[in-house]
């Protein structure tokens, strides 16, 4: 097992092939049981780590699932069988190299390939499954502070490949290096994810138990004032016993960066008045950041150029993601970034007086390595910064790589975007954001598909690594495009596999019947999933137990057609 290895390093500018233990720039310690692998590299010489994997054969059945962990929270993640075939970007994005990259800038899409039948590839855990059956054997990285841990299958060819993600990685002669430290663990589905969570990862139960509330986003996107944010807060008021959150999203602050410079043609009050208004409704209140994300047009760019990222190939200024018309990434290894950072939150957190921080598009962090750091050693750096700027409020994480916040973050996304259309359709009046949001380019786009998929598959997290987000669902008719039972559907979903569960609605709006349901959806119930597992190319089963009773949901991905009934 394992009999394997490759790897690529520079001396000096030489690159070097390495595929033996023993070699020219490091020899290389392997210890593989049935219940872990460990592996240590010692240098030689000084070196510039490029790539490193070790190669196992491993026979898969025509029933054998593989589970992919997708790269950060909004990447799609879910169970493969060997006549599966995922797609990466669309061929449209990869027409030049510079479509692709500014594509691809929230996945891994430039160090990782995707779309050939029965080749898949996950991060920091994998399991394999038998389908139908709720026995699993995991392979899990106990953490990524040394560098991203990549898990890939080759079903056809029957090869299992564990790779680290060294890319970047900077060693003198002499040091030691942790490749591996992966546990091997089989058995019952929840009895193997408590003991990878809880006694190999060493993870702690969550401080947030269950969350239900609201959030701005997804009904207004940046165009939301102190008016609006009022009235939907009032607009719970017939739900007020199952709420317990309200979060203001993207579009109080001037520009993204500029966190305390709140627009006050929005917001003539300020921050600080709102979050005192929703704790005058017994409600935490939360507020979303982009903490490492500075938009093009700024003040901060404006002022501090010298606190941005830079490629590595060209020194022009880092693209982080493309909202808001492009943004580039603080350096959170610059003292005056790290105090910004720090200044920050506290007049967020104890000034204006929020209980709750949505940290968002953190992946930004880590697109390059840097500074003889892995992408994963850069992006666990960034997480440690938030954890001890935001000291015990708790931490919603959103476009992270999940490795490196478990157990550190109270809550996390674990989906892409819910999109406010089912399917994509060019009827009905849509706007520009949810258009865009219906198109997928890649597996961090906003869908609502995905999203779904996600939410599903990866229910394990929930209070185990942190407080799963599916993101919200929808019980509103204005602008979105769902049919009643598409939203019930999502809504059901979200409550049995999650315990972040927001909406952006006004709930004002809702007449009784609508009100029902929310608080039907809202409320803390004893859920366990049993077995979920796709059942047909777009239909998907879900086995769960509600409050000690057996149930069983089928539906089909595109219409959003379902059947729900207890099991005997």
């Amino acid at each position: 097992m394992f009999e394997k290895m490759k790897s690529k390093y520079y001396i000096g500018k030489t690159l070097v092939e390495q595929n033996e233990a023993d070699g020219r720039g490091f020899s290389f310690k392997l210890d593989v049981t049935d219940k872990s692998i460990k592996g240590v590299l010692t240098a030689k010489c000084d070196l510039a780590m490029k790539s490193f994997e070790i190669v196992a054969e491993d026979a898969f059945d025509d029933d054998d699932l593989f589970f992919a962990n997708g790269y950060q929270a909004w990447t799609t993640s879910r169970e493969f069988s060997k006549d599966d075939r995922f797609d990466g970007l669309i061929k449209a994005a990869g027409i030049t190299k510079f479509t692709k990259h500014f594509a691809g800038l929230s996945g891994d899409y430039h160090f990782e390939s995707y779309g050939e039948k029965g080749k898949f590839h996950g991060y920091t855990y994998c399991y394999f499954r038998e389908k139908g059956e709720n026995e699993i054997k995991l392979y899990g990285s106990k953490h990524e502070r040394n560098g991203f841990t990549i898990f890939a299958v080759d079903m056809d060819d029957e090869r299992l490949t564990i790779k680290k993600d060294v890319d970047g990685l900077s060693l003198k002669a002499g040091q030691e290096y942790e490749i591996f430290d992966i546990a091997i663990i089989e058995g019952d589905m929840d009895d193997v994810m408590d003991k990878y969570f809880f006694d190999f990862v060493g993870c702690k139960k969550p401080s947030i138990d269950h969350l239900s509330g609201y959030t701005s986003w997804y009904n207004y996107f940046q165009d939301i004032n102190e008016e609006i944010i009022l009235r939907d807060l009032n607009g719970l008021d017939r739900a007020t016993e199952e709420v317990n959150i309200f979060q203001v999203d993207d579009g109080y602050q001037q520009a993204v960066g500029d966190w305390l410079l709140t627009d006050e043609k929005k917001f003539p009050h300020g921050m600080k008045f709102i979050a005192d208004e929703i704790h005058k409704k017994g409600y935490k209140a939360g507020i979303w950041l982009a903490p490492f994300s500075a938009q093009v047009s700024s003040q901060l760019v404006k002022d501090h150029p010298d606190w941005l990222l830079t490629h590595n190939r060209n020194g022009k200024k880092m693209l982080g993601c493309q909202g808001w018309g492009g943004a580039y990434t603080l350096d959170i290894y610059n003292p005056e970034v790290r105090e910004y950072i720090r200044k920050v939150f506290d007049v967020v957190l104890n000034e204006w007086g929020f209980d709750m921080v949505k940290l968002d598009f953190l992946y930004s962090q880590c697109i390059e390595p840097r500074n003889g750091k892995t992408r994963g050693e850069i992006m666990c750096d960034g997480v440690d910064l938030l954890r001890e700027v935001c000291g015990d409020k708790w931490i919603l994480g959103c476009g992270v790589p999940i490795g490196a916040c478990m157990g550190i973050f109270d809550a996390c996304r674990i989906s892409c975007d819910a999109s406010k259309n089912w399917r994509f359709t060019l009827k009905g009046n849509l706007s520009v954001n949810s258009l865009v949001s219906s198109i997928r380019i890649n597996c961090e786009n906003p869908s609502s598909q995905n999203a779904i998929i996600n939410t599903i598959f990866r229910n394990h997290l929930d209070g185990r690594a942190f407080c799963n987000d599916p993101d919200v669902f929808f019980l509103r008719d204005i602008n979105i495009n769902y049919t009643m039972d598409q939203k019930l559907l999502h809504g059901k979903i979200n409550s049995v596999c999650g315990n972040v569960l927001f909406v952006s609605d006004n709930a004002g709006d809702f007449d009784d019947e609508r009100i029902g349901y929310l608080k039907e959806f809202f409320k803390d119930k004893d859920y366990k999933v049993n077995l979920a597992e796709y059942v047909g190319e777009n239909d998907i089963r879900l086995d769960f137990t509600e409050n000690g009773e057996k149930k069983s949901l089928t539906f089909n991905l595109l219409t959003g057609e379902s059947n729900i009934h207890e099991v005997l």
